[in-house]
């Protein structure tokens, strides 16, 4: 019986290496963004001239929020004869009338803005930008996703880069519209601001290759042709497509001081769409270009940093794997007399995500708010969004382990429904799911796993998961909550 004690000990003990590897390597991202901030780079003088711009707004059954977007892009700062604007148009419901409707307006003031309608939906989005790209007019091609209110400003702000010749792509940070609508909202600003300060910045401090988040940037028409363009093999086009570029020779700009407000996913079906197209598209991509960087001419460490980018998701399979042999390592820990001791070294993996977090939002001054405000809501959100993201474990692990895999599926799209103030409902909305998956049973099962643990804990007078083992019995039961009083929303 011993052998199955030690080889748990041993299987969590590697899950909780590659977990520690992976926050101090976070952590050294953080070093390059601290970096940064005490040299920080001198923007480039203003174009003198407007070269002609394509906006592209790929847009598939947004009702509640493509007329605002048009409106948004319409107003742009920018000469009407610089520019043109692509509503590249999948939608199967009322969404193409809205936009249909828009159009007639803006031309009959003179806009130069088309509407691209495709009723196979072939390559989901990266098929209708690759679809857009045989009529670009463009030099550059700025992409806006539905939800996105970018500033009139945007594209005065971004061009100005271009005028070095490798610059292929400048990419601003999100903002958050609805940050404050509930706790789900939060807890996701939370985490996008660490992704939009400390590892986007500290990528591009540290010479690491970046990536363009699939809106709120622009790219360089001949960047896209030469890097072979749109392409539908992952879930992720905008990470596959950055890679492919930088490889290339293409640079990308990061620009953590211009923001693109955008709306956050409301209910729990859209937060879990968006994560499974993140996770497993990022696995489906790493799968496909992890040779060609391992193959390139990038410095040691930069493949290095490259890797673990490309393999972020997988950090939720040793999460899940983590969590549910900790449970019977009580019971190994108390057969085998094992001391929690021998766990110590990994709490510098806690201390290195803690101080991350803590950099990125409340050091970080984006929302001009008063210090403590942005402390205490710090300490108030940073343990519930940990346990959110223990216990989105399992729902990502099968996205990761799907790309992984080769298994294909739809481009599910995160649907918004322009939720911007708490007394917004949801309630009546269309495109909320109605479906209720194993994974949703699981995560209600998984709940009363870990509560399991909490009292194995107890009873063995082993404090060293009681932490771990609530965070996960909170993610886990909160994700199973919403799921439940969201699918009653249908």
């Amino acid at each position: 019986m011993n052998w199955i004690y030690y080889t748990i000990l041993a299987v969590y003990s590697l899950t909780l290496v590659y977990i520690t590897f992976y926050c101090l390597m976070q952590f050294h991202l953080l070093y390059h963004y601290k970096k940064s901030k005490k040299n920080p780079q001198t923007p480039p003088p203003h174009i003198a001239e407007f070269p002609f711009v394509t906006i592209q707004l790929p847009v598939f059954n947004e009702m509640y929020v493509v007329e605002r977007l048009i409106d948004c892009i319409m107003a742009m700062d920018y000469p009407r004869d610089c520019f043109e604007v692509q509503i590249l148009d999948d939608s199967t419901d009322e969404t193409s009338d809205i936009i249909r409707a828009k159009v007639r307006q803006y031309s009959a003031q003179g806009f130069q803005i088309k509407h691209l309608h495709r009723s196979d939906r072939k390559g989901f989005k990266a098929g209708a930008l690759k679809e857009g790209m045989k009529s670009v007019r463009g030099e550059f091609i700025a992409i806006f996703d539905a939800d996105f209110l970018p500033r009139r400003d945007f594209l005065k702000s971004t061009l100005p880069y271009f005028q070095n010749q490798k610059t292929g792509v400048v990419q601003t940070r999100w903002e958050h519209l609805n940050e404050n609508y509930s706790l789900l909202t939060r807890l996701q600003a939370l985490q996008l601001n660490v992704h939009f300060t400390v590892e986007q910045q500290g990528r591009s401090a540290g010479k690491y290759l970046l990536q363009f988040n699939g809106t709120a940037g622009i790219w360089r028409r001949e960047a896209v042709e030469t890097s072979g363009g749109w392409q539908a093999d992952t879930l992720t086009e905008d990470l596959d497509l950055s890679i492919r570029a930088q490889l290339r020779g293409w640079e990308i700009v990061y620009l953590e001081n211009v923001g693109s407000p955008a709306e956050l996913p409301a209910e729990i079906s859209g937060i879990k769409s968006q994560q499974f197209r993140w996770m497993k598209g990022g696995a489906e991509t790493a799968k496909k270009m992890l040779p060609a960087v391992w193959r390139s001419q990038l410095a040691f460490h930069q493949k290095l940093h490259t890797t673990l980018h490309l393999l972020a998701s997988a950090i939720f399979l040793f999460v899940f794997v983590a969590g549910v042999l900790s449970v019977p390592l009580i019971f190994a820990m108390h057969q085998l007399e094992i001391e929690s001791d021998i766990f110590t070294f990994f709490l510098a993996g806690w201390i290195s995500i803690i101080t991350i977090y803590y950099a990125a939002n409340v050091e970080n001054d984006l929302a001009r708010q008063p210090y403590l405000k942005r402390f205490l809501k710090f300490i108030f959100l940073f343990p519930l969004f940990l346990g959110l993201s223990m216990g989105l474990s399992l729902h990502n692990s099968v996205a990761v382990l799907q790309g992984y895999l080769g298994k294909k599926s739809s481009f599910v799209r995160t649907p918004k429904f322009n939720l911007l103030n708490w007394e917004d409902s949801l309630k009546n909305r269309k495109y909320i799911s109605g479906k209720f998956s194993w994974t949703t049973i699981m995560e209600g099962l998984l709940t009363i796993y870990f509560l399991g643990g909490i009292g194995a804990g107890l009873y063995f007078e082993n404090s060293s998961f009681l932490l771990f083992h609530s965070l996960f019995s909170f993610g886990y039961g909160t994700i199973f909550y919403y799921s439940v009083k969201h699918f009653g929303l249908k």
